[in-house]
């Protein structure tokens, strides 16, 4: 909303110097610069038309990684609450393998199934969980892992928060003194000579403005949400390490197999 607001205001007071009648000779005559936004975009100078164009490239891709994103992280979301109320009913973890691969893309199924790995691998081995430390490590990395493919383009959004707006600050800077050059070539301070510098510049900062702040804003609640995920693999990790020392610990697997000799 505020974003949208300000953009309107910047856009507005373009307008009314573009719109400015201007008195020539005791008469007033209509400003040459045209009457709308796409009238002012298309007569801007060429460097002008560039700026804008570079920060409207930046925005509809800025806009483009966010549905994305928020598409992602919604299924992330879903498709974990559903697999760890799965995890928490079946009564053996084999059972959660076989029936895991129906709830990707969630997070927590990459980390079960490094972590699932790694306990067979030592079962296979030793006959019980021996190295409790390496598979803390391994779920550790899976948690990772999944929390980079949560980040990917992510970078971009900081990027175009951080950048554009001083690339719409060149673009201001530059219709200033083009509104000076205009000046020196009118010698006189009319207002006819640095209307367009000037309608140049706000639409350049307005531009600016109204590509970095929603990629700010996505920015922030994407990378809270990633967190939040990250948590989530955090816990899971150290509940899958309970159940498995509980089930397959060393100490468990001799007391099972003493009970079974009895």
């Amino acid at each position: 909303m505020y974003t949208t607001t300000l953009f309107a205001l910047l856009l507005q007071a373009a307008q009314e110097v573009a719109e400015t009648e201007i008195p020539v000779d005791g008469e007033e005559i209509a400003s040459p610069i045209g009457s709308g936004l796409f009238d002012m975009v298309w007569m801007a100078g060429p460097f002008a038309q560039l700026v804008l164009l570079i920060l409207l490239g930046f925005s509809v891709l800025s806009w483009a990684i966010a549905f994305s994103k928020y598409g992602l992280l919604r299924d992330a979301n879903r498709k974990d609450s559903s697999f760890l109320k799965a995890f928490r009913r079946v009564a053996k973890m084999s059972e959660m393998n076989a029936a895991a691969e129906q709830y990707r893309p969630a997070p927590l199924v990459s980390v079960f199934e490094f972590g699932y790995e790694e306990l067979a691998r030592q079962v296979n081995k030793y006959g019980a969980l021996r190295n409790s430390d390496m598979l803390e490590r391994v779920m550790t990395l899976a948690a990772s892992e999944e929390t980079s493919r949560l980040q990917q383009n992510m970078g971009w959004l900081a990027t175009t928060a951080s950048a554009t707006p001083f690339i719409g600050l060149f673009g201001t800077v530059w219709g200033v003194l083009d509104a000076f050059r205009g000046l020196g070539e009118a010698g006189g301070a009319t207002l006819r000579a640095v209307a367009p510098g000037i309608a140049e510049a706000l639409i350049a900062t307005a531009f600016g403005l109204f590509a970095a702040i929603p990629a700010l804003v996505f920015y922030n609640v994407f990378s809270q949400r990633i967190r939040e995920i990250r948590t989530r693999m955090e816990d899971f990790g150290l509940e899958f390490y309970n159940l498995a020392e509980r089930d397959y610990g060393e100490d468990d697997v001799v007391h099972e197999k003493t009970r079974q000799a009895r």
